[in-house]
């Protein structure tokens, strides 16, 4: 049986795409747009309560895997001769799941949670531009973040390899850009580093099908 990924295009589930498609497994897509509202109706509620993508189905798991640090983890210790995960270097993979705890729950969660759902923060609508103010905010201070720490002459985020964490910072790269950032004049490091995944043809690959364009 192959993994199956419920997916929405350009979506924080793009990372999980692209870890497949590098990994090489054998894989189906199930596409679950999240502007057509598909993720909060049925039959998508039945296989994800949570009503959010990405969700994972594993071949012998009765249940859908969820929440994009597990998946990510997951594929990559399933599959280490993908190399995803840092080699016998606790020290690294603490710095991908560090990595991913924070643009996870910071910048996705907090951030672009603001900007684009502020219903989930308060039901009170005459708050809302605030909060979607306060979202922009979390969003640009966390970018500085991500620039100055890709500054250092790194070629990935995390010393050493390509990881998990990579894919990711690309889809974070493109929202920059979705909402009017200008990505190349304001973060270089960061460009750089989006322009080494751009050549990567796994990347290439899934940017194609999912229609997504991610400009440098």
């Amino acid at each position: 049986m192959n993994y199956t990924l419920y997916y929405s295009p350009g979506s924080c589930s793009m990372a999980v795409h692209i870890a497949l498609e590098e990994l090489g497994v054998a894989y189906d897509l199930e596409t679950v747009p999240i502007a057509q509202g598909a993720t909060q109706q049925e039959p998508y509620l039945s296989i994800n309560p949570k009503g959010r993508v990405p969700a994972l189905r594993v071949p012998g798991e009765t249940r859908v895997l969820t929440e994009l640090p597990a998946i990510l983890m997951y594929l990559a210790r399933q599959h280490p001769a993908g190399g995803l995960l840092p080699v016998n270097n606790a020290a690294a993979e603490a710095r991908c799941y560090e990595w991913l705890a924070w643009l996870v729950g910071w910048i996705h969660g907090i951030g672009y949670g603001e900007l684009w759902r502020p219903a989930r923060f308060t039901p009170n609508e005459a708050t809302h531009d605030e909060i979607r103010a306060n979202g922009r905010q979390v969003v640009l201070g966390a970018y500085t973040k991500i620039e100055q720490a890709l500054a250092d002459g790194r070629e990935w985020a995390v010393p050493g390899s390509y990881t998990i964490v990579d894919p990711f910072l690309l889809v974070l790269y493109g929202w920059g850009s979705k909402i009017g950032i200008d990505m190349r004049a304001n973060y270089s490091a960061w460009t750089g580093h989006t322009q080494r995944l751009l050549e990567r043809p796994a990347i290439q690959r899934v940017l194609q099908r999912e229609g997504i364009s991610i400009g440098s």
